[in-house]
């Protein structure tokens, strides 16, 4: 397995120094096999500073002078966070309009969606309609994605403020995706003020709220509560339900789902 993943990161590196430019789908079809198996040497190969990640694929390796503190944070528990990625995708069925706010968890979902049909994303994460996008265009899931208007905040790659809340008053959703910075007790908090009142937002407008946290945030208080634990249906966690939340022990689900190596 190793053997043949070394030999198709070679051949892609080789790929990218002739092209200068490579796309995941025509890198897929060339190795017979899935987008994310591409996305991950990608990724690798990044992390090597072999390559550099573009949207849809990847260029010439090109050393970034500052990285985001969103992408910064995006590495965080990296594979706890995909593992709760995975299993709230699975909560999507077709037809559905979901809520996915601006969170370094949620952001994962798109790429972990497989035949999914005529979904309706709406977001305020710019990185997670990037990755939604990205999804369609390897027909990975059929739909539309809805970014909403707002003030840009680019450190976290996410729009916020008065705008995104009216364009919140007229939508109605099926199933909403919150993040969080902090669990303590029965109270859900997150670390900046414009964010929490947009996921506040999205909890209000959805039929079905979904939180997800992986073990870095609980007990830990950050700078605004936006949310009761009684407002989730349920909670998607790498670890088992806390103890101040047992009342709410039926609704806790642990992750195990994870990436399928090649």
């Amino acid at each position: 397995m190793n053997e043949l993943k070394e030999e198709r990161q070679r051949l892609i590196i080789q790929w990218v120094n002739e092209e200068k430019r490579v796309s995941v789908g025509k890198l897929a079809t060339k190795f017979s096999v899935t987008p994310e198996t591409i996305r991950r040497d990608l990724t690798e190969l990044e992390e090597q500073e072999r390559v550099t990640r573009v949207h849809g694929g990847a260029v010439l390796y090109t050393k970034l002078e500052e990285e985001q503190v969103f992408l910064q944070k995006l590495d965080m528990n990296r594979a706890e966070k995909e593992r709760i990625a995975i299993e709230a995708t699975s909560r999507i069925k077709d037809g559905d309009t979901i809520a996915i706010d601006v969170g370094t968890t949620t952001v994962h979902m798109a790429d972990f969606i497989q035949n999914v049909k005529n979904l309706t994303v709406v977001t305020n994460s710019i990185k997670a309609a990037d990755r939604f996008n990205q999804a369609i265009e390897e027909e990975r899931m059929t739909g539309k994605v809805i970014l909403l208007g707002g003030v840009t905040n680019p450190a976290q790659s996410s729009v916020s403020g008065a705008m995104t809340l009216e364009w919140l008053n007229h939508i109605r959703v099926d199933q909403a995706f919150i993040s969080c910075g902090g669990i303590v007790a029965d109270m859900i908090y997150d670390y900046d003020l414009d964010e929490s009142l947009v996921s506040a937002k999205m909890m209000a407008c959805s039929k079905k709220n979904i939180l997800l946290a992986d073990s870095s945030k609980m007990g830990i208080p950050s700078f605004f509560s936006f949310a009761q634990a009684s407002q989730f249906d349920e909670v998607i966690s790498d670890q088992p339900c806390l103890e101040e939340w047992k009342e709410w022990f039926t609704h806790w689900t642990i992750a195990k789902r994870g990436r399928v190596e090649c």
